[in-house]
C-alpha cells in the first residue's frame, strides 16, 4: 500500500507498531483465543492492561503516589464538567484561548463564579494571553495547553498559587515537561496517545474532596480512583491502544520526541515564512508544534492547493470549518518525511 501522509487533526495518526499490536489483539488477545473486543474487562488479562496503562503514565510523567491516573469516557468535553463539579466551590480562573477553552468556561459557569483572566478572542484566538495575575483565593486555574483549531500553544505555564488544571488533549506527551507543576491534567486520547474512545485524567489526590455539593457517583473522581477505572465498563480497545502507544512513547523518551517535534515544526514554519504564497495565522511566539495553521494569500487557489496535496497523498490538510485555510496536525507518530512531502508541494505550488 502506498504511503499516505496523515495530517488529520484527530482521530490522528498512530505508530505503525501500535496499529499492528492492536490488530493482533483483535484476533487473539493475550493468548486467550478471544478477541480484545469480546473479552471481559474484569478478566485478569485486561485488568493487567489497565494497571499497566495507569502506571506507565506516572512513569513517563515522573509522578509519585500522590497522583492518581484514570481512564474515563465522554471525552475532554465531559472533563469540562467534571473538573468544575469536583473542584469549584466558590470561584475559579480560566483563560480563553480557543473554542475548547471557551466551552470549558461555559460548563464551569454552571457550578460557580468564573473569572476569565486572559482572552485572545479579540484576535480570533491567534495568540496566548500572558499579562494576568492568578490570585491564591481561586479554587483552581484552568488553561488549555494547545489549541487545535487556531494553532497556538502555551510554551510555558504560569507559576500558580492555587491548583493548576490543564486540558492537554492535543499536545500531551509531545514534550518533556515538569508534570508535577499540574494538579489535574486531562486529555482525550485521540491525538497523541491512542485511538478515540477514552480520556486520560491525572489528578493530585490532595485537591479532591473539598467541595460541599452533592456530586453524582459516576461524575466523582474518587469513584473512579477507588474502582481503578473499572466503575463501569471501560473502553477496552481504546485503553489497550493507549497502552501500546504509551509503550512506544516510553521507548522513544519525551526528550527525543520533543526534539523530533521541534524539527518538524521548524521545517514547516520555515517553509511558510519563506514562501510568498503562504502566511501563518498565529503570533510567532505562540505557534503550536502540533497544529500548524496557515493560509494562501490568494485564497482563490485553495482548491488547486488541496488538489496538489491529494496528488502527493497528503491527507487531512484542510483547515477547521470554523476558520478555513489549512492546518497541518503533526502529532508524535507523524514522520519528518511526511512534513517534507508537504513542504515539497508548497515549494512547487
Amino acid at each position: 500500500m502506498s504511503k499516505i501522509h496523515n495530517f488529520s487533526a484527530g482521530p490522528a495518526i498512530l505508530p505503525q507498531e501500535v496499529i499492528q499490536n492492536c490488530s493482533d489483539a483483535i484476533l487473539n488477545f493475550a493468548g486467550t483465543n478471544l478477541s480484545l473486543i469480546e473479552v471481559s474487562h474484569r478478566s485478569k488479562e485486561f485488568v493487567a492492561v489497565m494497571d499497566e496503562a495507569r502506571s506507565l503514565v506516572k512513569k513517563i510523567m515522573k509522578l509519585g503516589d500522590d497522583y492518581e491516573v484514570m481512564y474515563l469516557q465522554g471525552g475532554a468535553s465531559m472533563q469540562f464538567v467534571m473538573t468544575a463539579m469536583n473542584l469549584l466551590e466558590t470561584k475559579a480562573a480560566y483563560t480563553k484561548t480557543g473554542t475548547w477553552a471557551k466551552n470549558a468556561i461555559k460548563e464551569a459557569q454552571a457550578f460557580g463564579k468564573v473569572d476569565v483572566l486572559g482572552s485572545s478572542e479579540d484576535k480570533n484566538f491567534s495568540y496566548i494571553p500572558k499579562d494576568f495575575v492568578i490570585s491564591e483565593d481561586y479554587d483552581y486555574f484552568h488553561c488549555t495547553s494547545n489549541n487545535t483549531i487556531s494553532g497556538t500553544q502555551m510554551q510555558t505555564f504560569p507559576v500558580c498559587p492555587t491548583s493548576l488544571v490543564c486540558d492537554m488533549s492535543s499536545d500531551i506527551f509531545s514534550r518533556d515537561l515538569d508534570f508535577s507543576q499540574f494538579d489535574l491534567i486531562y486529555a482525550g486520547a485521540q491525538k497523541n496517545m491512542g485511538p478515540a474512545g477514552t480520556t486520560l485524567v491525572v489528578v493530585k489526590k490532595s485537591i479532591l474532596g473539598k467541595v460541599s455539593r452533592h456530586i453524582p457517583t459516576i461524575l466523582t473522581y474518587q469513584t473512579h480512583i477507588d474502582k481503578e477505572s473499572m466503575f463501569n465498563t471501560p473502553s477496552v480497545f481504546a485503553v489497550y491502544g493507549c497502552l501500546q502507544t504509551l509503550k512506544w512513547i516510553d521507548k522513544q523518551g519525551l526528550s527525543n520526541i520533543e526534539k523530533i517535534n521541534t524539527d518538524k515544526a521548524n521545517l514547516l514554519y520555515n517553509a511558510i515564512d519563506g514562501n510568498d504564497s503562504f502566511e501563518g495565522t498565529t503570533a510567532t511566539e505562540d505557534r503550536s508544534k502540533m497544529n500548524v495553521t496557515f493560509v494562501l494569500k490568494d485564497d482563490t487557489k485553495n482548491a488547486a492547493f488541496l488538489d496538489a496535496c491529494a496528488e502527493a497523498k497528503i491527507n487531512g490538510i484542510k483547515g477547521h470549518r470554523s476558520v478555513g485555510g489549512f492546518r497541518a496536525s503533526m502529532y508524535n507518530a507523524l514522520g519528518l518525511e511526511s512534513v517534507q512531502a508537504l513542504v515539497d508541494v508548497m515549494n512547487k505550488f
